[in-house]
């Protein structure tokens, strides 16, 4: 509990909007997002890396320290989880419960998608697409680097935790999931015309697709699958009560968006630093040649030994922050190194900072992924996370992003097109041109 009534140094902002229009001119107008941690830092100190501020609708703590991220990623029971909307999350998803119901789909999660054994079955699963996904790059000769990755990634995904195949149905769903991804981010106003009032109407849309497919489960006229969603039906709690539709339907959503969104960022980034950085595709490209899989699947064990490989894929998910920041709430007055973290205020960590601060990694932002020699300081790579609700797929996204690489440099290359596309920042960090390619065959 709180002895202090000191809050942390900052700047509440204006009525109502609070800060919202100084974060939108460092992310969206001037393209500097760590200039709005920085220029905090210069105005009050670096003190213990705590700022009071009014950001997405609520008085909050910023964080953008490795100590004090990890004792709020370590405290369940004084931060909450906190989504900016459950309504688009899903009130019974994983990202949003806590305690036992959180326990209970974490470890199911976990064996489903990110043990040993899940990750060699989902390595041959996803192969088959990407490998005809590269080749039909090289036939169109020129193509959009992000659209490309998005449709084959939300092919896999879909095929793995739902049986869904490739088809007008899936093309559609796409087109729902863009809009809940831009309103999951946005200001959470149910007005016409707003991305959190389209995010809402496009969830709404994917839980009747996601229903009529559970329905056709319950009823036994499809064949069994052995997928997410048929696992998620059948998880008993310690009553050995079954999951509820509701529960099975939130999770399976919110499962997608997470898998979906985190694999083809990461895979549009490694298209772009690799384009920059030809040195880094001919040490990728000798590496992979050498274990002389070319043009078979290549297994986890084959991955295990791509050590420069691995390299490439840390440094590509520091340097694209997919998530920049983690939300929670705070359940009751916290002390804080003599500053007091009010019950009822957000905690914002600012992850990105962790990852762009020179005094956590050298040159941050150049890509280098030679620094994955040594491991980084403790608590300063958090990309996914952190303590129990540290991301559950966390490998899933490596594995693919591996298996990519490997096809994708032992067979083709590839330039950009516009070398010097501005940065967009929100929702996601994303060249404006979506990173678009000239691309053909070796």
């Amino acid at each position: 509990h709180s002895s202090s009534t000191k809050l942390p140094p900052g700047h509440m902002g204006l009525p109502f909007i609070g800060e919202l229009l100084t974060f939108l001119w460092y992310f969206k107008i001037v393209s500097r997002p760590d200039d709005f941690i920085n220029s905090k830092r210069e105005r009050y100190g670096n003190g213990v890396g705590l700022y009071r501020t009014y950001l997405f609708g609520s008085p909050s703590i910023i964080g953008c320290s490795p100590a004090f991220n990890k004792f709020v990623l370590q405290a369940d029971d004084l931060f909450a989880n906190k989504w900016p909307s459950e309504e688009l999350s899903g009130h019974n998803s994983l990202v949003v419960v806590d305690g036992k119901a959180h326990t209970r789909l974490r470890t199911y999660v976990i064996n489903s998608i990110n043990r040993p054994d899940a990750l060699k079955k989902i390595a041959i699963m996803v192969q088959p697409r990407i490998i005809s996904s590269l080749c039909s790059w090289a036939e169109k000769g020129r193509v959009k680097g992000l659209d490309e990755v998005k449709k084959v990634t939300f092919e896999n995904i879909c095929n793995m935790f739902v049986s869904f195949k490739p088809g007008p149905m899936l093309d559609r769903m796409d087109q729902h999931f863009k809009g809940l991804l831009a309103g999951i981010r946005a200001q959470p106003v149910e007005i016409l015309g707003t991305a959190y009032y389209h995010g809402l109407q496009c969830r709404k849309k994917l839980m009747a697709i996601f229903r009529e497919e559970l329905e056709q489960r319950h009823k036994k006229t499809s064949e069994d699958k052995n997928d997410l969603m048929e696992g998620l039906m059948r998880i008993r709690d310690e009553e050995g009560k079954l999951l509820g539709d509701e529960e099975v339907l939130d999770n399976i959503l919110g499962l997608v968006v997470a898998g979906y969104q985190s694999t083809s960022l990461a895979s549009m980034w490694a298209l772009y630093y690799l384009a920059k950085h030809p040195n880094v595709v001919q040490k990728l490209r000798e590496e992979n040649l050498a274990i002389n899989k070319t043009g078979e699947f290549i297994t986890t064990e084959d991955i295990a030994r791509l050590k420069y490989t691995n390299k490439v894929i840390e440094e590509t998910i520091r340097m694209a922050n997919i998530a920049a920041f983690i939300f929670r709430t705070v359940q009751k007055d916290v002390d804080y190194k003599g500053y007091k973290i009010p019950k009822g205020w957000n905690v914002i960590l600012w992850i990105r900072y962790l990852h762009t601060d020179p005094k956590n990694f050298e040159d941050p932002m150049s890509f280098n992924p030679d620094r994955w020699d040594k491991s980084p300081k403790a608590g300063t790579y958090q990309v996914l996370g952190g303590g129990p609700r540290i991301c559950a797929g966390n490998m899933l996204a490596r594995i693919q992003l591996a298996i990519l690489l490997h096809h994708l440099v032992t067979g083709y290359k590839w330039e950009l097109i516009n070398p010097e596309a501005k940065i967009m920042y929100l929702p996601h960090p994303r060249p404006v041109d979506g990173v678009e390619i000239a691309y053909s065959a070796l």
